[in-house]
């Protein structure tokens, strides 16, 4: 009489349906956790580009108000931009009419430069050297906030427009940025302010 001796069941294989059952988890952990690293590298990368992007419009606009506390008069303004006459570069030997205003959508600041002949009064503008920098490339359109807000000498806002431009003793510059990555369509502020040391009153 033959015995057929049964393997243990420690030592069988898989039968088709367990192997495809064991593929499918597989599958579904291996889809699941490529989705969570995706996910998670995508946000980190956007994150990064809006820390160096908040981190370039934060120099841009601490440069801006540098250039704005040394002014030395003030020929034009309104809520998106103002026109004086300061010292663009450090090492100018005179100031020059600085022009610094948004593009029509309001997502760029730029600067008219025009170099003088001498300082004023004596000098004057000479148009054929003008030149335009892109001061800021990126900005988030928030037409609620206001560029540059004009203050009186105990720095509360004045009204525009202003008649009087001499009654200007400060300024607070405004710059919206987005807020993160996941939120795209809010913003946040960097808000600045200057008082103009340089003011002359003769000009």
């Amino acid at each position: 009489m033959l015995f057929h001796r049964q393997q243990p069941r420690s030592q069988r294989g898989f039968t088709l349906p367990e192997l495809m059952i064991v593929m499918a988890v597989i599958a579904v952990v291996t889809t699941a956790m490529f989705t969570f690293v995706s996910t998670s590298v995508r946000r980190y990368v956007a994150l990064q580009g809006d820390s160096a992007t908040f981190g370039q419009l934060a120099t841009q606009a601490q440069r801006l108000a540098q250039v704005l506390r040394g002014a030395t008069d003030i020929s034009a303004v309104s809520a998106d931009d103002i026109t004086a006459y300061a010292y663009f570069f450090p090492n100018d030997t005179y100031v020059s009419l600085v022009h610094y205003y948004k593009n029509a959508a309001k997502t760029q600041l730029f600067a008219d430069v025009t170099p003088m002949s001498a300082n004023p009064p004596i000098g004057a503008p000479i148009p054929s050297k003008i030149k335009t920098y892109t001061i800021i490339d990126k900005l988030h359109t928030n037409g609620a906030v206001q560029t540059f807000t004009y203050l009186d000498s105990v720095g509360n806002p004045l009204t525009l427009p202003m008649s009087d431009l001499h009654t200007i003793k400060g300024i607070q510059i405004s710059l919206a940025v987005p807020a993160d990555a996941v939120s795209p369509n809010s913003s946040s502020t960097i808000t600045l302010q200057v008082s103009l040391r340089n003011r002359k009153t003769n000009l």
